[in-house]
């Protein structure tokens, strides 16, 4: 069973490692992707967008259909569409077919995440083991990130802004090999009902809309009529979704009951503040160091090797004192510490240098994010019933994607209105600053909700939906 259980480890920590790097390894290489196939600045984000809209909304999909179908049968397709995208993505000639490409991604990334995540849930249930596994998935997952800005500048520089694609191909086939080798046969927890598709897709279109009329305000203000129409028609997809999940007579994508439980509130809350912070900062920091320092691609990924390591280092440093603290506390001093790089971070000057403006913020907040990760995912998972777990990692997920594309929407519309119609290096500075200072504050909101909501987490299982709502068919 003990080997069982670490082929597993090794499995989900590869695949987790490959979905990490594909969120930051196109950063580097976002210049030279607009120059190649002549994105405007704004649909530029959509490189970004288009992988994480798709990720964070089918995630929810991808986790009932796990638990629903069988978490490695889903794991394998999941692999196999990544791959499949990352291929076509390489060979893109225009602006859509990149962000098509990177939706695909998307769709690969919602099925196998999960997956992967419930797996590893069901392997270490408890005890020291838990804490050290989720120790491990958390270095892989942040180490995925902060290395893939390196691996992206390096194969932009060297190889190509296509690369950046390719370069998820053959990662995918080894994870493929490697599930199928090293992760056992698993049968369904929840082998009735079907999932809610229809909810995934109001999930979707709905957030979709929500961040397209974010970035959209860098040309038409926000109380003019196009954005107005827009978000509304968002928060109506959005409540037509939640109304969905309470009546379907399919098995819900989420039963809404599962949010009344603190534990998983409060992390998932806690994991949308995180990601929306984390994902603007790297997005900023490749920005700062090629528009105004005029450093090229791959010295700017290099220069994030800082950042990766101290993801790792405090990933590890979290295993240890998992043992002794509170997993809530590691959250707060985490977040905390992280919020400290960031505000640094914002006092970045257009001659700057990377030693004096870049260095020191990049190993304080890498620190802190590596403390936030494994504690994070184990509290969120730990009191959920058997035949949610792939649900309950699916919603993590969505809520660290999701927060991803909502802020990097936000802050970059920040950042273009601060910076003004004159892209000059002290005004593209004082819009990164704005930017980064407000990740600052995305992570203090996400420390108080350590310290309020998660203050007596409940580590009990969330009662099991009753057998009538699991055997509802159409």
């Amino acid at each position: 069973m003990f080997r069982k259980s670490n082929r597993t480890l090794t499995a989900v920590a590869l695949v987790q490692f490959m979905v990490s790097l594909d969120l930051s390894v196109v950063n580097v290489g976002l210049p030279r992707i607009a120059a190649g196939l002549g994105f405007s600045p704004a649909g530029l984000t959509w490189v970004i967008h288009a992988y994480a809209l798709t990720f964070g909304g089918l995630l929810l999909l991808g986790g009932k259909a796990a638990d629903r179908f069988g978490r490695k049968r889903i794991l394998l397709l999941g692999l196999a569409v990544f791959g499949a995208a990352s291929l076509i993505g390489g060979f893109a000639q225009n602006p859509g077919h990149l962000v098509a490409a990177r939706a695909a991604q998307g769709v690969g990334a919602a099925a196998l995440s999960p997956a992967a995540l419930a797996l590893l849930t069901a392997a270490f249930p408890s005890g020291k083991p838990r804490v050290r596994a989720f120790g491990v998935w958390a270095a892989t997952n942040a180490a995925g990130g902060a290395l893939g800005v390196l691996i992206g500048g390096v194969l932009t520089q060297y190889a190509g802004w296509r690369w950046v694609m390719f370069v998820s191909v053959p990662m995918a086939a080894v994870a493929l090999v490697l599930a199928l080798r090293g992760v056992p046969a698993d049968r369904p927890v929840a082998p009735t009902g079907r999932p809610d598709v229809l909810g995934a897709v109001l999930a979707t279109a709905g957030m979709g809309l929500l961040v397209f009329g974010i970035v959209r305000t860098d040309r038409q203000a926000w109380t003019s009529p196009p954005t107005l129409l827009t978000l509304a028609a968002a928060v109506a997809l959005l409540a037509a979704f939640v109304a969905v999940e309470r009546r379907t007579s399919r098995d819900p994508l989420i039963r809404l009951a599962l949010l009344t439980n603190r534990a998983v509130a409060g992390a998932n809350a806690y994991n949308l503040l995180v990601g929306a912070a984390i994902t603007a900062t790297f997005y900023f920091a490749s920005l700062y160091l090629q528009r105004v320092l005029g450093i090229g691609p791959a010295p700017a990924g290099v220069m994030f090797l800082p950042f990766a390591l101290g993801v790792v280092t405090g990933s590890i440093l979290a295993i240890k004192l998992g043992y002794r603290f509170a997993a809530r506390s590691i959250l707060i001093g985490g977040a905390l510490l992280t919020a400290a790089g960031f505000a640094w971070f914002s006092r970045i000057s257009p001659d700057g240098s990377f030693l004096t403006d870049v260095l020191g913020p990049s190993i304080v907040a890498s620190i802190g994010f590596g403390l936030c990760l494994g504690p994070l995912v184990s509290i969120a998972t730990a009191g959920v019933a058997p035949s949610e777990s792939g649900t309950a990692s699916g919603l993590l997920n969505s809520s660290r994607q999701i927060g991803a594309s909502l802020g990097l929407a936000a802050l970059s519309t920040a950042a273009q209105h601060q910076s003004g119609p004159l892209p000059t290096p002290a005004a593209l500075t004082s819009g990164y600053a704005l930017a980064l200072l407000i990740s600052a504050i995305l992570l203090l909101a996400a420390a108080a909700i350590a310290a309020t909501v998660l203050r007596r987490p409940s580590l009990t299982a969330v009662a099991e939906p009753p057998k009538a709502a699991v055997m509802a068919q159409d």
